[in-house]
């Protein structure tokens, strides 16, 4: 087993495609089959399945990679630390994050900090919340960024960025600046996906109203910003989102604050504390909370 046949394997689980491991580490496609096929052979398991059009690992893979990880984070660690490196770090940084800071602070994070580590690549994976805290808990992804404080002993939860929700419309909708909860659930709702932060907190808001779930009508369930921003627009329903995201929009679309749900929402950057970071992923982790102390 060599260190190229581990890069291939996390590679091709990180892209969920072979030909995209290859564009990323500048190698051929058949050379990222043959170390994978090279290492199913050593270990005697299959690591991979193959059979969809999306790479996935197969049970064996999944308890593999974080292995795999750990030994490609420390050969890297050792090697910086032997060639006090510390000023050209290098690589790839994989970050999982959720919808709103993806598109908010994250950008800005991410192109800061490559001002002074030019050689870093980052792999930006979006989804949910909850999504983003499983990933993390799997070792798929060594950052994370997410809108809910977690508790749990085996995850390291910093503040970065605050935020609040608000209800976008279309702009033929007569919606005022303000809109009562009674008044806003008149309207069709499209919805995040169920591992939503923003979706949990607005519905928790919405039982301490009184109001039920099923009192909603839902005009459409989008899992994709962009997605829920253009069907607003088109009239498809209203929304609930981040308001940095809806500040930005202009005239696309009407904003209003929702009464009883006007709390300041707080994002986090999370990391499993028992994993070693790359040397990339402990320079951003220390850059990101750097900037917060500098605020």
């Amino acid at each position: 087993m060599d260190f190229k046949q581990i890069e291939a394997f996390v590679n091709v689980v990180r892209y969920k495609s072979f030909s995209k491991a290859a564009d990323a580490t500048f190698f051929t496609q058949p050379t990222i089959s043959t170390h994978i096929r090279n290492l199913e052979k050593e270990l005697g398991v299959k690591l991979l399945d193959r059979k969809s059009r999306i790479v996935e690992m197969t049970p064996q893979g999944s308890k593999f990679y974080k292995y795999a990880v750990e030994m490609i984070n420390a050969r890297a660690q050792a090697f910086d630390a032997l060639n006090d490196t510390s000023e050209n770090i290098g690589g790839i940084l994989e970050i999982q994050t959720s919808s709103i800071p993806s598109v908010t602070f994250l950008p800005d994070l991410l192109s800061g900090f490559r001002v002074t580590h030019p050689g870093i690549q980052y792999y930006v994976s979006v989804s949910d919340t909850q999504t983003v805290i499983d990933n993390i808990t799997e070792r798929i992804g060594e950052i994370g960024f997410i809108g809910d404080k977690i508790s749990s002993p085996s995850i390291e939860c910093t503040k970065v960025a605050v935020d609040k929700s608000v209800l976008i419309a279309p702009v033929n909708y007569d919606i005022p600046s303000t809109i009562k909860l009674s008044d806003a659930i008149q309207y069709p709702f499209i919805w995040r996906e169920t591992g939503s932060a923003t979706r949990r907190a607005f519905e928790q808001a919405a039982l301490r109203a009184g109001f039920e779930k099923e009192e909603f009508e839902v005009a459409a369930l989008v899992d994709d910003m962009d997605t829920i921003i253009r069907s607003v627009e088109a009239g498809l329903g209203v929304a609930i989102i981040s308001e940095k995201i809806a500040s930005s929009l202009g005239s696309r679309v009407k904003a209003a604050d929702i009464e009883g749900f006007n709390e300041d929402r707080v994002f986090y950057m999370i990391s499993l504390k028992s994993a070693s970071f790359s040397p990339a992923a402990e320079a951003f982790n220390e850059y990101v909370k750097s900037q917060m102390n500098n605020k």
